[in-house]
């Protein structure tokens, strides 16, 4: 049974970070890790060289040898990295921008004007932080504001900010231009599979699609915290910009290390969130990940998920099940899955055990 959210974390003094990092306070208690969860240099690669890079131009313009061997690279990073970075990927750079610097405005208002926003318990949408189930809970490093965008039933009106003055409009734009990207990565990631261009888009029905984005101000001590809790998505497709500039934050978890991810300049980072993992009856993984902190430099990141209709049913697609590759999921509701997503912390991969088949099941 999934454990009943508490009242909305009341984002004050005490625990926004950036009020925090203002006040030069000592970390509170209830940010620091216990010491098996702290980011040391031991569990930690500082390589991201292997991190795929997959070229958007070759793959929609390029001749055939081009895009084979752009679909070829495609799949190999969603089986060995379930990470990829996107290059080329056709969204106006100008747009890039305009993004993060309403997205920064809006982090540097006042706390009360933020306060305005609130996360309603058991939502992930509003100003405040995500996935607090407990009093006892350890909280991140971050201060995050989030919004549903597509289909507009998931909006709320009242959440969308009134400043900076043009928030909204590069919120929808932006939106916009990133749902045109997400689809023609799931016509290529069907062909990946060795399925027909439009049968993913085709099952999604209407996608639903929400954009998160999160604050990481400098920490006097990231050896003892964490930006965010490592986890997987529940999304489809998650797709990832960080401000230029911004500290080296996100880490992948890659044969029991965690791995550093550097973006490149201009590019995106996609990951294939827990739905594809199962659509693809486990070929391509929903990988783990967190954000750590940096003592001088801030992180400001703006993340897309992207998803199924809340009212499809959901499970390996028949042609990737056979007798050399067994049932793993269950077949489920993805409405369900999102809520039973929302209401619980983040554990790792612990959320994608709703729709495993237990091994014994084989029997």
């Amino acid at each position: 049974m999934a454990p009943v959210p508490i009242s909305p974390l009341k984002v004050g003094h005490i625990d926004d970070v950036q009020e925090l990092r203002k006040a030069k306070s000592k970390i509170p208690e209830r940010f620091v890790r216990d010491i098996t969860e702290r980011p040391t240099l031991a569990t930690c690669s500082s390589s991201s060289s292997g991190i795929p890079i997959i070229d958007f131009s070759k793959l929609s313009k390029g001749d055939f040898d081009e895009v084979l061997s752009e679909l070829v690279q495609l799949s190999t990073a969603c089986e060995e990295w379930g990470f990829f970075q996107v290059i080329n990927h056709g969204i106006d750079l100008s747009l890039l921008e305009k993004i993060e610097k309403v997205t920064k405005e809006f982090f540097m208002l006042p706390l009360a004007e933020k306060q305005k926003y609130p996360m309603a318990p058991g939502t992930v949408q509003g100003y405040g932080q995500a996935f607090v189930f407990s009093e006892d809970q350890k909280l991140d490093w971050c201060n995050m504001f989030a919004l549903g965008v597509e289909p507009q039933v998931i909006r709320n009106p009242k959440l969308w900010p009134t400043k900076p003055a043009k928030f909204g409009e590069t919120v929808e734009a932006y939106s916009r231009e990133v749902r045109k990207l997400c689809q023609s990565l799931l016509k290529y990631l069907a062909m990946t599979l060795g399925l027909k261009g439009d049968v993913l888009n085709e099952m999604f029905g209407e996608a639903v699609q929400a954009i998160r984005t999160n604050y990481y101000p400098p920490c006097s001590r990231p050896d003892l915290v964490l930006g965010l809790s490592p986890h997987s998505d529940g999304s489809a497709l998650t797709v990832l910009q960080e401000r230029r500039g911004s500290s080296i934050g996100l880490q992948i978890l890659k044969d029991d290390k965690w791995v550093s991810v550097q973006p490149l300049p201009n590019a995106l980072v996609i990951n294939i969130g827990d739905t594809l993992e199962v659509l693809s009856n486990g070929k391509y993984k929903s990988v783990e990940h967190r954000a750590v902190t940096h003592k001088q430099k801030d992180r400001l990141s703006i993340v897309t998920f992207y998803a199924p209709s809340y009212e499809i049913e959901l499970g390996p697609i028949p042609e990737l099940v056979d007798e050399n590759n067994p049932c793993k999921y269950r077949r489920y509701n993805h409405g369900e899955y999102s809520k039973h997503y929302v209401t619980n912390k983040l554990q790792g991969k612990k959320t994608l055990e709703f729709a495993k088949i237990q091994t014994s099941n084989y029997n």
